[in-house]
């Protein structure tokens, strides 16, 4: 079951999580513990935007002005599910 992150959560890499772009797969790919995840290029924005510091709804606004379509509600589930990974850590 997938848990909710509230737009105002504030989403950060976990310790130990590398993001890199695998020249194999030819795709972005988030490197933890416990494995591999391969993200698509929305999901690999939304990855490189969980610094600390933006919220889940301000991750949305700045996907708006590259993505056409971004729904907020959307960018917290992503968020939501990387959490349940052990990928990132929220805040709020």
């Amino acid at each position: 079951m997938t848990s909710v992150v509230a737009l105002d959560a504030v989403p950060r890499i976990r310790r130990g999580v590398k993001c890199a772009y695998d020249q194999i797969r030819s795709a972005h790919v988030v490197l933890f513990p416990e494995g591999v995840l391969v993200l698509n290029e929305t999901a690999a924005s939304v990855v490189a935007l969980c610094d600390g510091v933006r919220s889940v709804g301000d991750i949305a606004l700045a996907l708006g002005d590259e993505y056409a379509g971004v729904e907020p509600e959307d960018v917290a589930s992503l968020v939501a599910r990387l959490v349940e990974r052990r990928v990132v850590d929220v805040d709020g």
